[in-house]
C-alpha cells in the first residue's frame, strides 16, 4: 500500500500508480537475491519505487501522450453536482489531492512521506536520497505553497439552509 502511495503521489494518476506499484512489486522479487542489507528493506524497496516512478515520468515527458478518454472523464466529472457540493464534507479528499497536483514534485514527495506515511525527517531524507536539511526546507517551502493555493480558492458558499437564517 506504502509504495502505491508514493507512486500516486508521484505520478498522480491512481490506474498508473497501480500499474507502477505491481511492477516496483516485480521489480523487488527479481531484485530480492541481490539485496545485501547495505539499507533497510523499506529504504531499499522505496528507492526502487522511486526509482521506478522517475524513470515512468521521464518516459512520459520524452513521449507525451493524450488519451481521449481522460478527457471525457474531465468533463463528466464537472457536469456532476455532488461533486460541486458545498458540503465541507463531501470534496475534503478531493481538494487535498487536487491541492498537492499542484506543488512542484519535490514537495509533493516530501509532504507524501512526511505526513501521510508519517516517517520522520531522517527516513524520509533517506528514501528521496536528500540531506535532511533540504527535507525540513521543502516541508516549508510545501506548507507556505499550500497555503498560498488555499487562499486564492473561492470561499464556500454557506449552505442555504444557514442563508435562510
Amino acid at each position: 500500500m506504502k509504495v502505491f502511495h508514493l507512486a500516486y503521489s508521484m505520478i498522480g494518476n491512481e490506474t498508473q500508480a497501480e500499474d507502477l506499484a505491481q511492477e516496483v512489486l516485480l521489480r523487488i522479487w527479481k531484485g530480492l537475491p541481490g539485496y545485501h542489507g547495505g539499507a533497510s528493506l523499506s529504504t531499499w524497496i522505496y528507492t526502487i519505487a522511486r526509482n521506478t516512478c522517475l524513470t515512468e515520468l521521464k518516459r512520459r515527458a520524452q513521449h507525451p501522450t493524450v488519451s481521449m478518454d481522460e478527457l471525457g472523464f474531465a468533463a463528466a466529472i464537472d457536469s456532476v453536482p455532488a461533486l460541486q457540493s458545498s458540503d465541507p464534507e463531501s470534496g475534503l479528499e478531493m481538494d487535498v489531492r487536487q491541492m498537492l497536483s499542484q506543488l512542484p514534485e519535490k514537495y509533493r514527495q516530501v509532504l507524501t512521506l512526511f505526513y501521510l506515511e508519517q516517517k520522520s525527517y531522517e527516513m524520509v531524507a533517506s528514501l528521496l536520497g536528500v540531506p535532511l536539511g533540504t527535507v525540513k526546507t521543502f516541508l516549508y517551502r510545501a506548507k507556505r505553497e499550500l497555503l498560498k493555493l488555499n487562499s486564492r480558492r473561492p470561499p464556500v458558499p454557506a449552505p442555504l439552509y444557514e442563508q435562510a437564517r
